[in-house]
């Protein structure tokens, strides 16, 4: 052995043997950015500002597009044949939404409009398909949208079978102000209508507007340009909730013998 080579051996200093290199350490992985791809699909896709009130796709529409948007809030309605309206969702930043198109649907079978300033992302469908089958981190992302999306219909589903109309709207309003959530709760809402609000919880206006003023003096809202939920607001969704979370009624006490008389 070289005395070079003995030294350094004898010192511990040699970081690899000859012809075989230390192992690399793991790099961290980065959560994958959507917006990242979406972004940078150059002509493909399509970088769209809204104003508040525009509509970005109407019901009967083609439906030949997946959104994805950026910035902002869009809300999601169906009107149906006698010309009421229903609002399905009001969704935030960082979601999809008009991915049926992907499942052979030819016509949009809702309405989107923004609401507030927005940015969003309009991929083809095609494009949309050669990225779900390219890019399987994009189909990670994409895939767990959908079941997001998929336990939210379901919540609301329950929620309409066996909570209150002030019920509903108390979740609908800690929904919208982001409390239970991945990231910071964002307790300041753009301006909703309280007929946007009963339209989401399946009431009538003046209903909205009475639980809205009880909760305002009771301090879980304030009104100051916005709309302004506070975390005290999960009492109303917590009230009873051992007797109704599974839409079960607390039994009623047996009346007394005497009380047969």
């Amino acid at each position: 052995m070289n005395p070079k080579d003995r030294t350094a051996a004898g010192s511990g200093s040699v970081s690899r043997v000859r012809g075989r290199r230390r192992p690399a350490e793991p790099q961290p992985v980065l959560p994958f950015d959507p917006r990242v791809l979406l972004t940078h699909i150059g002509n493909r896709g399509t970088n769209i500002d809204h104003t508040s009130g525009q509509v970005i796709f109407s019901q009967g529409d083609p439906a030949d597009a997946v959104f994805y948007l950026e910035k902002g809030r869009v809300k999601l309605s169906v009107v149906s044949n006698s010309g009421r309206e229903a609002v399905l969702a009001i969704i935030g930043a960082g979601s999809f939404f008009g991915e049926s198109c992907l499942a052979a649907q030819p016509i949009r079978l809702q309405s989107a409009a923004s609401i507030g300033d927005s940015t969003i992302v309009r991929v083809a469908k095609q494009t949309m398909l050669d990225l779900l089958r390219r890019r399987p981190e994009f189909s990670e992302v994409f895939m767990m949208h959908l079941l997001s999306r998929n336990i939210r219909v379901e919540e609301d589903l329950v929620d309409q079978l066996f909570n209150s109309s002030e019920k509903r709207l108390a979740r609908i309003l800690l929904l919208l102000a982001n409390f239970g959530k991945e990231g910071k709760a964002e307790p300041l809402i753009a301006k909703i209508s309280q007929e946007t609000l009963a339209e989401m919880v399946g009431t009538t206006r003046s209903r909205v507007s009475f639980f809205m003023n009880k909760f305002r003096k009771l301090g879980f809202i304030e009104y100051n340009g916005g709309l302004s939920v506070h975390s005290s607001l999960l009492s109303v969704v917590l009230l009873d909730s051992e007797a109704t979370q599974f839409g079960v009624q607390a039994p009623a006490s047996k009346a007394s013998p005497r009380s047969k008389k």
